[in-house]
């Protein structure tokens, strides 16, 4: 198999060093007998970062089906929360990419990973849909007690408008001199027609 070794530290300053978690991936790798490809590494980024230079390479490469197994250290320098760790996990399922954190043991590749990644998309799935149900519930009482949801409805002269066209301007100019989108002035304009 080709192991594809991610690994990110958040500071480089304090004494951090990604090779305490690369040295003990490749190990790992090589008991398995894996031949291990060039390692993905993020030195000095937080983990809370949406954009990470080498997690995004290994993203492109893991579509371009670079390697069969990602091997990282702990959840936590890979995934910023439990929701990336899942989409990542499903990207890999569906991409037929195996996946191991060595600290957590967890290895997808195994039915005790299978199931401990079934777990944890049934906790996501269930935390979801508590979301969309508060939401819901949110709504329902803010409408029963007569808040008015939504953007607040812009009011635009019609007759403003059309004073506005006979001189010449486009309906990207005219919305711009009123501050509003070009569509709020064109449906002003049909109301005055």
């Amino acid at each position: 198999m080709r192991a594809a070794i991610y690994a990110r530290v958040s500071t480089s300053n304090n004494g951090q060093d990604p090779c305490v978690q690369t040295r003990e991936l490749a190990e790992f790798c090589e008991r398995r007998g894996w031949t291990i490809l060039p390692e993905y590494v993020d030195v000095g980024i937080s983990g809370t970062k949406e954009k990470r230079p080498a997690l995004d390479r290994l993203m492109a490469d893991a579509h371009k089906r670079r390697f069969d197994v990602v091997v990282v250290w702990r959840f936590d320098r890979f995934a910023r929360s439990v929701s990336h760790l899942l989409r990542a996990l499903e990207t890999f399922q569906a991409l037929g990419i195996e996946f191991v954190s060595l600290s957590e043991q967890m290895d997808t590749s195994t039915p005790t990973g299978k199931m401990v990644f079934t777990v944890l998309g049934a906790v996501a799935e269930l935390e979801r849909s508590l979301i969309v149900e508060r939401v819901k519930a949110g709504l329902r009482n803010a409408r029963a007690k007569g808040k008015r949801l939504g953007r607040p409805q812009k009011v635009v002269d019609p007759m403003r408008v059309a004073r506005l066209r006979q001189t010449g301007l486009s309906w990207a100019a005219v919305a711009k001199q009123l501050g509003v989108g070009v569509a709020t002035v064109y449906r002003a304009s049909q109301r005055h027609s």
